[in-house]
């Protein structure tokens, strides 16, 4: 019997509109448009598509965007001032850096300078400590914590197809700071038993035998076949992999799919979640700027009431 396919293009759909609809709300509550910059240095053809494709997304929910290109040949100082620049502008929520970026460039000093509020890719340590260290899932949901996109979708996916995570054992093959490690995290917040694989655990294929839930995230076309997963588990591949054969992920999915009891395709399923979760951040940073500025309205009332009241009572 085959394996439920995720929709992760349906998915992201409810998402957008959901976030539509929310922005559309909070503009009209309290003015703020949500707004999201784009950096993106150098000539890489496929970060370009990237952020057109963001862009576009923005365009569609009714959000503000900027793009602002520089050369391949910028300094990390140019670009840090531009980061810097774009913290101190109300008109915008959150920053994206589009990575890679030139060799000459530390990405780690250049993530530590964007504004954490800011920061919807959720890469900066301070977000990464704040998802890790959270209790639960549900902490994390009314915090409204700032989640790296894509392990954030597929969360999602879990939720929406009725994937029970509490007290299952889930493996992450992958330890990547961008895919393997937060989506381990998350996972935790939902009370799994996480292990982590990768390229040196012993008997990886038995290991992954017994997961309830096996996410891969290697960058490896192919690299999980049928014979590394349980019977009716649930599989989502992370993985991006361009081939002859066109795009295809870390699983071997016709093959998979004869054995899983839940599938991610690619593409389709994870990556498609990427770019909406993309949006809902951006939107959660803007509620926060709207609720922060709030709280210094009501403050500065607060203060010109207590200083008029010695007057009033004279008068």
């Amino acid at each position: 019997m085959s394996a439920t396919i995720i929709d992760g293009k349906s998915v992201s759909q409810e998402i957008r509109s959901e976030v539509k609809e929310l922005a559309g709300k909070l503009k009209q509550g309290s003015g703020i448009t949500p707004g999201l910059a784009f950096i993106l240095v150098g000539n890489n053809p496929a970060s370009e598509v990237y952020v057109k494709n963001k862009a576009k997304a923005c365009e569609s929910l009714g959000f503000y965007s900027v793009t602002e290109k520089m050369p391949e040949n910028a300094s990390q100082d140019e670009v840090i001032d531009k980061i810097e620049e774009f913290n101190g502008d109300e008109r915008v929520h959150g920053i994206l850096v589009q990575m890679p970026l030139p060799k000459h460039m530390n990405e780690y000093e250049v993530i530590e300078a964007i504004d954490p509020s800011k920061d919807v890719d959720s890469l900066h340590p301070f977000n990464i400590g704040l998802y890790s260290e959270a209790k639960s899932w549900k902490e994390i949901m009314d915090k409204r914590l700032l989640l790296p996109c894509t392990p954030y979708g597929m969360m999602i996916l879990l939720d929406k197809y009725g994937i029970d995570v509490e007290g299952k054992k889930a493996v992450v093959v992958g330890r990547s700071n961008l895919g393997g490690k937060p989506t381990a995290a998350l996972l935790l917040s939902k009370n799994a038993t996480v292990t982590i694989a990768h390229s040196r655990t012993q008997d990886l294929k038995e290991v992954c035998r017994e997961a309830d839930i096996l996410v891969a995230v290697i960058g490896k076309a192919n690299f999980i076949g049928k014979d590394f997963i349980k019977p009716g588990a649930a599989v989502l591949d992370v993985g991006i992999n361009r081939t002859d054969a066109g795009l295809v992920g870390d699983v071997y999915f016709e093959a998979a799919k004869e054995v899983a009891g839940w599938i991610t395709p690619v593409p389709g399923g994870v990556g498609a979640m990427t770019i909406s979760m993309l949006m809902m951040n951006t939107y959660m940073a803007a509620t926060r700027n709207a609720e922060t500025a709030n709280s210094k309205h009501e403050i500065l009332n607060s203060k010109q009431i207590q200083n008029s009241e010695p007057h009033t009572r004279k008068g």
